[in-house]
């Protein structure tokens, strides 16, 4: 990518997904960062999945290991989709390096001030860390440039019929973040479930006689009979790195500027992200006239297989 690149920090919980989010991060951004959470996986697990992935690739930034639990509730467990290890599918050699002493909330506060108005965090898992770091440190909602958020849906949830998991699994955290004032992007699961690696793509990655793309085809694949067991997909969707493209290509992606609440304590609805969408229309580039304190740009359309093919040409450019 030519020019300056973006500086980002990628708080996330490894987890398939955030394994191909890790690899385009570190090809198109300049990556100051790592930080970790629970979410697909504890803490510990997540910690040594992103130290394993950025060994894997040869990717040199620190891992800082956060929040293990969310920031009032309890730890609501769900289906183990991405296996007991989070990364379960592929024979990924255990890290030589360990993360940081730093917590990932320090980290997030002192290079948000060191890099003001630079920065952006990509929040791909649950939204723990950075809800604390702003809990901590008022001024990061001044310091941050952006957050970009795999997280929330304007249709259906994957926990509950209306719940994204890494809303539900924090939503007081998340509730934070939205209402930080900080210019936010949303790219939910209504979007993301349909872009991904079908078999065809796997395959590709598979015959390419790289190391990396073996590895991130092997995960894909046990990815892609989950996502059909389970919820009847086509494809072992991507949906965290969903959150990164639209700064390398804002062509892939379509938002839409509007409000954007995240439900706390409805009976059927807790964690859901409320997002005023009427009278979006196909291929219009505005929301609602008149939308109430509109927070957030949230993703309405993307163009699936342009998308992909940007993410396969990074993987295969490791290596």
């Amino acid at each position: 990518m030519a020019g300056v690149r973006t500086k980002l920090i990628v708080d996330c919980d490894p987890g398939h997904d955030d394994a191909v989010a890790l690899l385009f991060a570190a090809r198109h951004f300049d990556l100051l960062a790592v930080t970790t959470v629970f979410g697909n996986a504890s803490v510990e697990n997540t910690t040594r999945n992103a130290l394993a992935i950025l060994e894997l690739a040869g990717i040199d930034a620190p891992v800082a290991p956060g929040c293990s639990e969310p920031l009032i509730a309890p730890a609501v467990r769900t289906r183990e989709m991405h296996g007991k290890t989070g990364l379960d599918g592929a024979d990924i050699p255990g890290p030589t390096r360990s993360a940081i002493e730093t917590h990932a909330v320090d980290l997030i506060i002192a290079l948000a001030e060191q890099h003001r108005g630079e920065l952006v965090v990509a929040a791909i898992g649950p939204n723990t860390n950075l809800a604390l770091a702003l809990k901590r440190e008022p001024r990061l909602r001044l310091w941050l440039r952006e957050v970009t958020i795999m997280g929330g849906s304007a249709t259906l949830g994957t926990v509950t019929p209306v719940a994204e998991f890494n809303i539900h699994a924090d939503p007081e955290a998340a509730a934070v973040v939205f209402e930080s004032g900080i210019p936010i992007r949303m790219v939910g699961y209504d979007v993301t479930r349909q872009i991904g690696f079908d078999r065809d793509d796997i395959a590709r990655l598979s015959k390419s006689g790289r190391r990396t793309a073996a590895v991130i085809a092997d995960l894909m694949g046990f990815s892609l009979t989950q996502q059909e067991r389970v919820f009847g997909l086509p494809v072992a969707p991507v949906h965290d790195v969903c959150a990164l493209v639209p700064s390398v290509d804002a062509s892939l992606i379509r938002t839409v500027e509007t409000s954007v609440k995240v439900e706390l304590t409805g009976t059927y609805t807790r964690g859901m992200t409320v997002c005023d969408l009427r009278s979006i229309r196909p291929g219009a580039d505005a929301g609602l006239d008149g939308v109430m304190g509109p927070n957030a740009r949230v993703a309405v359309e993307a163009r699936s297989r342009p998308l992909m093919d940007l993410v396969i040409d990074t993987i295969l450019a490791y290596d």
